[in-house]
């Protein structure tokens, strides 16, 4: 039983490792960063036709400068066309967008009398949008001038199905959590261009800003949470390849609540649940470049809650054996205890928030794991408190 207990902790801290130090940095010092020669579109060429789908709630806040953001690209216009859709806002929303159109006739909003959630409202977006290409993108993402273009440019090369945005988390402060999930985007951002250079892939799109061929354009499934995910591996399924462009940068409010960003992790992580079973004849063989990265960079990430769990249990047992691991069980649950003593009294030591987040966050991911077993059903969302006047 020693042994078994043993075996039990080391493999479950290697495959916390293998997620969350190994693989990114294998992924970041060895792979190559030389340009790709793929083609590309300029600016002087006939380029594509694009639909922008937006899916909003209550979002008076944002809305305005999201389209102005648009509307102000350096791709023209003429090639444009914006779809929101309202998810039977209650605020002004629909109001601020009726005042853009009668100046901007490439703006559509469509309004949905109920609510439906983010995955429906895109699917009928979709559905309605006849461009050659789709961005995808959320109400609080604002574009660059060259957002779109460096976007686009990559579709010249009909091998690419999808381009993934280089979205940059922004604040006015670094209060609450704002630092540890800026430095997260930063770090996640790096793992996903670093896939893109090794194996053309990227181990799921963020949702805030992402375009696709309208023909790979998967309709997100009844209840789903992760809308970006799914359409993500979708394309990986059909064998098809995914640009991540560090230069195509677009800028998200960053959350600052801890309660809020618990929420929105709950949400992820039943997402992650339905899509990995759906996906999961992906995860072989396990040697394939995406196979491997689908275990590395996501799958051992959301089950890190049960290793961390594994951990615990197994060193407490086996302190009863050893000093060396009643000392390790009597770390694990002072490390459990930073979140509870950051929320009563702010850590203001860098690396003490940063433990409480990462703790913070895996009790999340347990949280959604349960719901997605319970059962979902809705995918009805409340947007995050936007960080904005």
């Amino acid at each position: 039983m020693f042994n078994f207990l043993t075996i039990l902790f080391f493999s479950s801290v290697f495959l916390i490792l293998q997620t969350y130090l190994l693989y990114p940095l294998w992924i970041l010092l060895f792979t190559s960063r030389s340009k790709s020669n793929c083609p590309v579109y300029s600016s002087s060429d006939e380029l594509p036709t694009v639909g922008i789908l937006i899916a909003a709630y209550n979002e008076e806040k944002i809305i305005k400068e999201k389209v102005i953001s648009v509307i102000r690209t350096t791709y023209p216009l003429s090639k444009i066309r914006i779809y929101v859709g309202s998810d039977a806002s209650t605020d002004n929303t629909d109001q601020i967008i009726n005042e853009i159109i009668k100046d901007h006739k490439n703006l559509n909003l469509i309004k949905f009398g109920g609510r439906t959630g983010k995955a429906n409202i895109i699917n009928a977006l979709a559905e309605l949008a006849n461009e050659e290409i789709f961005i995808l993108t959320d109400a609080n993402v604002i574009f660059k001038e060259d957002t779109i273009f460096n976007l686009v440019r990559h579709f010249k090369d009909q091998k690419f199905a999808q381009v993934c945005a280089n979205i940059i988390k922004v604040s006015n402060s670094d209060h609450g959590i704002a630092k540890q999930e800026k430095s997260y985007i930063v770090f996640e951002n790096k793992i996903k261009y670093g896939e893109y250079k090794r194996w053309n892939v990227v181990m799921g799109a963020e949702g805030g800003c992402y375009a696709i061929r309208k023909e790979f354009y998967a309709p997100v499934p009844k209840n789903f949470f992760m809308d970006d995910f799914y359409i993500t591996m979708n394309v990986i399924e059909k064998d098809k390849k995914i640009v991540f462009d560090k230069e195509a940068v677009c800028y998200e409010d960053v959350p600052t609540q801890a309660k809020e960003e618990f929420k929105r992790k709950v949400r992820i992580s039943i997402g992650n649940f339905q899509n990995l079973f759906r996906y999961k004849k992906l995860l072989l063989p396990f040697w394939k470049g995406s196979a491997f990265a689908f275990w590395s960079h996501k799958v051992l990430r959301w089950l890190t809650p049960f290793f961390l769990i594994l951990c615990l249990v197994s060193a407490g047992l086996l302190s009863f054996h050893s000093k060396v691991f009643l000392g390790l069980f009597i770390a694990q649950v002072l490390l459990l205890l930073f979140p509870l003593l950051d929320s009563l009294s702010p850590f203001k030591i860098s690396i003490f928030k940063f433990i409480s987040h990462f703790y913070f966050m895996n009790l999340a991911l347990l949280k959604g794991f349960f719901m997605f077993a319970k059962g979902v059903e809705t995918s009805i969302w409340q947007p995050t408190k936007r960080n904005v006047e």
